[in-house]
């Protein structure tokens, strides 16, 4: 991990003034997004049984909207748009890794009954 990671993660209102969270790991250029998703508490309360139901979905897309409609304004015209195309690849990239740590964790064999 990124040896800037000098805070917590909180689901609001954690973050110290002036200190900016880095987006890469210093050593590999990797996203730290997981990382610091693991320190979200409604993340990890929600993931904590190994399902997500509903309600958690809808409480975790009121967060990215509230932060959405707080950040959104203050963005210029281009940076709206590098911001925009960022949430769009790093969402593939969550979904890509998701899927890649599901098929990593399956069985290599197959079952013969």
């Amino acid at each position: 991990m990124s040896k800037h990671n000098d805070h917590d993660h909180k689901d609001k209102g954690g973050e110290k003034p002036g200190v900016r969270t880095p987006w890469l790991d210093d050593s590999s250029d990797a996203p730290l997004v997981h990382q610091y998703a693991e320190k979200l508490t409604a993340f990890m309360d929600a993931m904590a049984d190994g399902k997500i139901d509903k309600k958690e979905l809808k409480d975790q897309e009121a967060r990215v909207a509230e932060l959405m409609k707080k950040v959104e304004p203050q963005l210029d015209p281009n940076l709206h748009e590098e911001v925009t195309h960022l949430l769009c690849e790093l969402t593939a990239y969550n979904i890509m890794h998701t899927i890649h740590g599901i098929l990593d964790a399956a069985p290599k064999t197959k079952f013969r009954g």
